[in-house]
């Protein structure tokens, strides 16, 4: 009845299987029944899979509706998950399929879990709207993992349009601009998350615009395309112009308390076990703004401070993040970048610290043969570069080493391939790194026709619309350097 405890059902046969919120504490005003919907078993190739979907979702309810109940949220526009029952089984299902299910599972599977989730929520009451997009999320982020960037792309547009507030729309949109640029798609510093999106539909209390976080993270993916095209002075705009977010932020103690707190304000923002990050996203892209226009030391100290807030909390709570933006993404660009700026300062050996340590992440989170990690070695072999040109010293047989390995890994084209060179994934990069190699060839006397086979290849596949290949590779002015994006797998040069 009403006034007795929680319990969830469950009824299991042989052609289906259904879940029942049976009762739900008639003052906590969340969800009072759902029907019961039948699980399909043309979705599951087996019964195994279909035994084990549901033993998920049964551990995830107990797990959330045993939890304690939350304290009052701060704000629900920051407190984006969690207050509701709904929320908290999303929240449970989401962290089994992309950190149990994700990893030691098959992807199919993990899939399932969600859209039986989604499925079952839907139209359940208050915070179902928000479960379900939580679930969407997911989705899109199993989809991208996968290799299946356009289904991850529709799965973030369909977000969008059921988003229940600017924090959700705001999130798939950022997740659909990365994948948008990694794809090398043309995106643009005046797309918005209202694109697309019938705005007279929703009735939102506050606006994303008005929100500073959100707005925030906004900015970044703005600035990010600007970089990217090239456009220094939209990108100044954004990352420094009057109006903008990061305004304040200047090479004074002011600006860095502002991001600082921002950074840690989940210590603030916490409900339940779920973790809210906030702007780790925004400052590690304001970072690498920073680094890229030669402003070494708050470059250093944004990067610093998303790997400090990274380390310090689990940061598998951030529920609010998809596909290439998600916080794992964000964790090991953060490392690969700081790795990439002590490179750039003439600190090699704590350079090659933390490009270890970006490698290490990257052949945990994705697989040893996972074009990530081929990033990460393209970065190693450009610090031994370095390296050997300040001190004066050769490592040729090292930087050939791992630029032949990080082109293996990226699955680069036969440089003989032909109508290859303008459709090949991950093009910047392997541009980068062939005409890097290609240097190597070109300085020995026997292998110089192959260097200008190679240099040839990387001119024509090398794509900025602000710079040429050559202008890229110059490292004798390291206060502009080049600095390669493993979120998006792009290169980030302004001339």
């Amino acid at each position: 009845g009403h006034g007795g405890p929680t319990r969830v059902a469950f009824d299991s046969t042989p052609t289906d299987f259904r879940w029942v919120y049976a009762s739900i504490e008639p003052d906590s005003g969340h969800v009072a029944s759902a029907l019961p919907r039948p699980f399909s078993p043309a979705a599951s190739t087996t019964r195994a899979a279909q035994v084990a979907a549901m033993n998920a979702i049964r551990s995830a309810l107990a797990r959330a509706l045993s939890a304690p109940k939350p304290r009052p949220p701060l704000a629900r526009h920051y407190a984006a998950v969690g207050e509701t029952q709904p929320e908290r089984v999303a929240a449970e299902m989401v962290r089994y399929a992309l950190g149990g299910a994700g990893h030691q599972s098959p992807s199919e599977d993990a899939m399932r879990i969600l859209e039986q989730g989604a499925s079952n929520l839907q139209g359940g009451g208050e915070g179902a709207a928000e479960a379900v997009s939580l679930l969407m999320l997911a989705m899109s982020t199993l989809l991208y993992r996968s290799g299946r960037r356009e289904d991850a792309m529709e799965k973030l547009k369909a977000t969008q349009q059921v988003a229940p507030s600017a924090a959700f729309r705001v999130a798939a949109w950022e997740a659909l601009m990365g994948i948008r640029m990694e794809a090398s798609q043309d995106v643009s510093s005046s797309m918005s998350p209202n694109d697309s999106v019938d705005l007279s539909i929703k009735e939102e209390e506050i606006k994303w615009s008005d929100q500073d976080d959100l707005k925030f993270r906004v900015d970044a993916i703005k600035g990010l395309a600007a970089l990217l095209n090239g456009e220094i002075d939209s990108a100044q705009t954004l990352f420094g112009g009057p109006n903008s977010c990061y305004a304040a932020v200047g090479n004074n103690q002011t600006g860095i308390t502002i991001i600082k707190h921002l950074l840690l304000s989940v210590w603030l923002v916490q409900t339940w076990t779920l973790l809210v990050f906030i702007t780790e996203n925004a400052a590690f892209t304001y970072g690498e703004y920073l680094h890229c226009t030669g402003d070494f030391p708050l470059a250093t100290q944004m990067y610093e401070k998303v790997l400090e807030a990274a380390s310090r909390e689990d940061i598998s709570g951030n529920l609010l993040a998809a596909g290439n933006m998600a916080p794992e993404e964000v964790s090991l660009g953060a490392t690969c970048s700081y790795g990439q700026l002590l490179s750039h300062s003439g600190k090699f050996d704590e350079a090659e610290d933390y490009l270890t340590r970006a490698l290490q992440k990257a052949e945990e989170q994705f697989g040893s043969n996972h074009p990530k990690v081929g990033m990460v070695l393209t970065c190693v072999a450009r610090m031994y570069k370095l390296k050997a040109k300040s001190e004066g010293s050769s490592s040729i047989m090292v930087q050939e080493g791992l630029y032949r390995k990080a082109l293996e890994v990226l699955k680069a084209p036969a440089i003989n391939s032909e109508g290859t060179r303008r459709q090949v994934d991950w093009r910047d990069i392997i541009s980068l790194a062939r005409g890097e190699y290609a240097e190597l060839l070109l300085i020995q006397s026997n292998r110089k026709a192959e260097g200008e086979r190679m240099k040839e290849w990387a001119e024509d596949a090398w794509k900025n619309r602000r710079s040429t290949l050559a202008q890229a590779l110059e490292i004798s002015e390291v206060s502009k350097p080049t600095v390669v994006d493993t979120r998006i797998g792009r290169v980030i040069w302004l001339p």
